[in-house]
């Protein structure tokens, strides 16, 4: 299966910019601190240390909104941000390696699943995975677990900056060829923080998420 690009005439019907407020509304370190909120979420999950508050803080175009760093395992919580009062996006705790203890790592681990299973208003996972490696048995777990559980997700291939196009159009194709036979999948998005390539893409997808509902 080749990788076909959203369309960009799509984008620019839907992603006028304009001013974004985000807060955070709500954050939980075990299950039954899991907020009940009444609104569509979009969920940002994958390993330690990938990209996901970076790229949460470049689609609501605030810096600092979820903590960042070079440390894996920075975020330690469930975080949820308000946006625009209409939506919820998550901040998962990475899987796999963080600099901290393994019931830590195992404790997360169990709280992510249990949401990503479990919450019946996640509308749609980003799943992020290193562009510059091959897809680790823990990304490819995490895809089993979306198709499984029934959930939308869409595969944003982070740090593409730090990658020559040519490996990253043979990263694009293999993801694609592993997930040529799932149901759920609905885009394969190269994405750089530093460029802001893949950015309104992302924006785009979860605007068409939203105006389904």
């Amino acid at each position: 299966m080749k990788y076909k690009p959203l369309d960009i005439v799509y984008l620019r019907k839907f992603m006028p910019m304009k001013q974004i407020n985000a807060k955070l509304i709500s954050s939980a370190i075990e299950i039954n601190q899991i907020p009940n909120i009444n609104m569509p979420e979009i969920a940002f999950a994958g390993r330690s240390n990938v990209g996901k508050s970076t790229l949460l803080n470049k689609l609501v175009r605030i810096p600092n909104l979820a903590r960042t760093s070079s440390t894996p395992g920075k975020t330690r919580l469930l975080n949820f941000y308000l946006i625009d009062s209409k939506f919820v996006l998550v901040d998962l705790p990475g899987f796999g390696y963080a600099s901290v203890s393994k019931k830590d790592r195992t404790h997360w681990t169990k709280l992510n699943l249990y949401y990503l299973q479990n919450r019946e208003n996640l509308k749609l996972i980003f799943s992020l995975i290193d562009s510059r490696h091959d897809p680790t048995e823990i990304d490819l777990s995490l895809i089993e677990l979306f198709e499984n559980s029934n959930k939308n997700y869409a595969i944003v291939l982070t740090k593409t900056d730090k990658i020559t196009g040519n490996l990253l159009y043979q990263r694009l194709e293999q993801i694609s060829e592993l997930t040529k036979y799932c149901k759920k999948i609905i885009e394969i998005i190269p994405h750089s923080s530093k460029t802001d390539e893949g950015t309104r893409q992302i924006r785009g997808i979860i605007k068409k998420i939203l105006s389904t509902e």
